[in-house]
């Protein structure tokens, strides 16, 4: 699974998917408030990586966060930028970050790995060190899981982490985890993880 196959799957369902999950509060307030705590306040510019329609980003803008959505998928960024005119949206991929070295206060990773496989993650997580700041901070939201496995979901395939291994490779790459966040699965929700991470010096 490449990303241009992400791409295409989310573009054949950004409609739907809009409707199902396109404004904030559509997003459990525990998760909000965990994104809100560790991001809001942070002095430079955060990206939300894989802002799909954007309002997650929105959020953080309403907080006073110097915020930019990135995303791959063109429908994505359009409603993002109808939605929330005031906000800064672009094409952009989660590989291949187009800023400077140590020049990001924080970034945002809602869900945005979770199509990675394994072997793709340390790359994609050293691009991220790279583009931290010094004591920036990295928020990731993920399916949790007992093992590393692929699942069938229901835009394309999918991976659930353990959350201490998954932890594991945030240290491997640089960062400190501060704090976590688990839920198990309510309805027809699968348990959920997020991890909020400081970059380490070096």
């Amino acid at each position: 699974m490449n990303l241009e196959q992400v791409r295409q799957a989310y573009a054949s369902v950004a409609e739907l998917y809009i409707g199902l999950f396109g404004t904030s509060q559509q997003v459990h307030a525990d998760d909000l408030a965990f994104i809100g705590r560790h991001l809001a306040g942070r002095p430079g510019p955060v990206l939300d990586l894989g802002c799909g329609p954007g309002h997650i980003t929105g959020y953080l803008r309403s907080l006073g966060v110097d915020a930019t959505g990135i995303d791959m998928v063109p429908e994505f960024i359009a409603h993002a930028q109808a939605a929330h005119p005031s906000g800064r949206y672009q094409l952009g991929s989660i590989d291949n970050l187009a800023v400077a070295n140590h020049s990001i206060a924080g970034i945002l990773a809602w869900y945005s790995l979770i199509h990675l496989s394994p072997q793709n993650l340390d790359g994609v997580l050293a691009e991220f060190r790279r583009a931290m700041a010094p004591a920036g901070t990295l928020v990731l939201g993920l399916f949790d899981g007992d093992e590393v496995a692929a699942f069938d979901h229901k835009v394309v395939t999918a991976y659930r982490w353990p959350v201490d291994e998954l932890s594991e490779r945030l240290t491997r790459a640089g960062f400190t985890e501060v704090e976590r966040l688990q839920r198990p699965s309510e309805g027809t929700h699968r348990p959920h993880a997020a991890i909020a991470a400081i970059a380490t010096e070096g």
